[in-house]
Parts: structure tokens; sequence; C-alpha cells
């Protein structure tokens, strides 16, 4: 077993993200990590999953996403592997966060906390699938 990996494969329901927090929860505690890295790869991958979860098939079937999350140090790269639709999380426009929340378009705040929070986040479409990969390191001193 690698204790520097953590590798997940989840039913695209958003019942499972709470068991995939609890899981990195537990991964980056063992491994030193510090909470705020942990929090914060939580909550960017809460929004991308439920992305996926909601809006990625276009059928009722059952899909499988899988999660491998490795630690590099107080570094934790993040990587979601996907058959929704293609979908890239880089090309999502800004949303204009100073206009009246009347004039705004509906959602993309979720996108724009996952990019704002995460040091990195890369995207490539291979064989069919979405693979997105997030880092995340401690704040600097």
């Amino acid at each position: 077993m690698d204790e520097d990996r953590l590798d997940m494969s989840l039913a695209n329901d958003a019942a499972e993200i709470a068991r995939v927090a609890e899981r990195i929860d537990g991964f980056c505690a063992a491994g030193g990590v510090e909470p705020s890295v942990a929090y914060a790869v939580n909550l960017a991958l809460d929004e991308l999953l439920s992305n996926i979860i909601s809006y990625g098939y276009q059928d009722e079937e059952a899909h499988r996403i899988e999660l491998a999350v490795r630690r590099d140090g107080g570094t934790l790269v993040v990587t979601i592997v996907d058959d929704s639709i293609e979908f890239d999380p880089r090309q999502v426009p800004d949303t204009d966060t100073d206009a009246p929340l009347h004039e705004r378009d509906p959602g993309g705040l979720g996108l724009l906390l996952v990019s704002t929070m995460m040091d990195s986040v890369d995207y490539r479409r291979e064989d069919g699938r979405n693979v997105t990969t997030l880092t995340k390191g401690p704040a600097a001193e």
C-alpha cells in the first residue's frame, strides 16, 4: 500500500461526495498535510464532483468516477477521471462578481472558487474521458 497515494472509485451519485471528503481528511491527517490544504481540496472536489454528477451525464445509467490523490510533501495532487460529456473547467468565462446579482448569468461561481482556491487546475481529454488535475500546497509564509 502506498502511504502517499489514495485511490477511490465512486458512483455518479451525489451521496458519494461526503465519503470522498472523509477519506481525504483521513489521508491528509495521517500524512501531516495542513488542514487548510485538505479543506480547500475538499471544497474544490465538492464543486467539481457535483457538476460532473449533476450536468455531465446525459443518461440515467451508472457511471464510475475515478479519483487519485497523491501527497507530495505538503502538496496534494488530485486527478479526477470521468466519462461524462467533454468539459474543460478552465474554459468557463469569468463570472462578473462586480455586477449586481440580478444582472449576472446563473452559475460559474463554483468554478471561480475552484480556480481561486487551487494552485493549478489542468485539463485534458483522453480516450473519451475528462482528466482534471488539481494541485494545492500550503500557503506561502
